[in-house]
């Protein structure tokens, strides 16, 4: 119905008519579409400008601004807000330059930090714009440089970790060890009588920095209705760091292990003095181990020397000691044996490790490589 203002009358299509409805009884969208969708149904059912005024408790201006919308532009375009702010004034060039500015580093500019904060970048930006040719990123905010950065993306603030092949030889180096691996699971099991000779293969390295904390104060047991977990104060006493030295048998699982202070030359060779003092004179020991200078030291050799054909060296790849099965010994030991432990003195966390080898040694798990897909040609 035409309205006494002289505008046309407001045409719906049927869809129109049911979205306008749904919207204009609906409870969770925005409040100021749910008031326009009332004034274009009110104006379309013939009700007049001040009633709809009165009705809906605003202003006539704003009644005649959606109506009029609508009838120029459709129902849609009546129930969205214009664009407010002006027009983008930081040239395509100018944001180009931004983000080839984050990817350098400050350092390069002669300042002191290696990485960019958003607002040392937001600063530095101000201070060059216009003496690099972007005058328009001049007085550019944090905000804004987030959000340049944001769209690209680009995160300059951040270090994601990476691990580079630096070693040339290192698929080569895998398979020998996995070959190693995969001729052991094929050996006859359980291995021959410990009289007959043969080659045994031992998983060998270490874990250093091992703590040693001591808590100033007795810990507190559960209590049912009271505290459910082990009480314990956060105060704690550092008595120093163990390095335990290990073998790991990969036949039966037995571990040969060591608990020093440090793990130099002299540590690495008492370890092989364990290793040939356990295993019988006739077999050959064949050691599974990384690159670690002990390991090749010229202290080390002097001592191997000594025992001619005893020990056989297979190194691991440099980056490679995820390849090492005795890490998975380590693992286990930092869940069961170290976790959580505190000691009196240093001496007791010595024992306690040593002890905890001898329960793994009283049931021995041979632990096996599965997976060997690297020397499959055809994967």
């Amino acid at each position: 119905m035409a309205q006494a203002t002289g505008r046309a009358s407001l045409a719906l299509s049927p869809t129109e008519a049911e979205s306008l409805r749904a919207l204009a009884a609906s409870r969770t969208a925005a409040v100021r579409e749910v008031q326009r969708a009332k004034i274009l149904l009110g104006y379309h059912a013939g009700e007049n400008f001040s009633a709809l005024s009165r009705t809906l408790q605003v202003s006539r201006r704003i009644v005649y601004k959606h109506v009029d919308r609508a009838l120029a532009a459709g129902v849609d375009v009546a129930l969205r807000d214009r664009p407010h702010g002006s027009a983008p004034t930081i040239t395509p060039e100018a944001k180009a330059w931004v983000l080839a500015l984050a990817c350098t580093k400050p350092k390069e500019h002669g300042q002191t930090a290696e990485l960019w904060t958003l607002s040392a970048l937001a600063k530095h930006i101000g201070g060059t714009a216009k003496a690099a040719g972007h005058p328009s990123a001049a007085h550019m905010v944090k905000s804004t440089v987030h959000a340049i950065l944001r769209d690209a993306p680009l995160r300059p603030h951040k270090i994601k970790y990476y691990l580079e092949r630096r070693v040339p030889e290192f698929e080569r180096k895998m398979k020998e060890v996995l070959i190693v691996y995969r001729e052991l699971a094929e050996l006859e099991q359980p291995p021959p009588p410990s009289g007959t000779p043969r080659n045994v293969t031992v998983s060998v390295d270490e874990k250093p920095g091992v703590q040693a904390p001591a808590t100033t104060s007795d810990g507190l047991p559960p209590v049912p209705g009271v505290h459910p977990a082990v009480g314990r104060d956060y105060e704690y006493k550092r008595l120093g760091t163990a390095s335990i030295l290990a073998g790991l048998d990969l036949q039966d699982g037995h571990v040969t292990a060591r608990v020093e202070r440090r793990h130099r030359s002299v540590e690495f060779v008492r370890l092989l003095q364990d290793l040939d003092a356990y295993y019988p004179s006739a077999h050959t020991i064949r050691l599974l181990l990384d690159n670690h200078s002990a390991h090749n030291s010229k202290e080390t050799m002097a001592y191997l020397a000594k025992r001619p054909n005893r020990f056989v060296y297979v190194h691991t790849p440099n980056h490679g000691s995820w390849l090492n099965l005795v890490e998975t010994l380590f693992g286990k030991m930092a869940r069961t044996i170290l976790r959580g432990i505190r000691v009196k003195t240093w001496q007791e966390l010595q024992a306690r490790i040593l002890q905890g080898i001898a329960e793994i040694n009283a049931a021995p798990v041979v632990h096996r490589w599965s997976n060997f897909t690297a020397l499959d040609p055809t994967a």
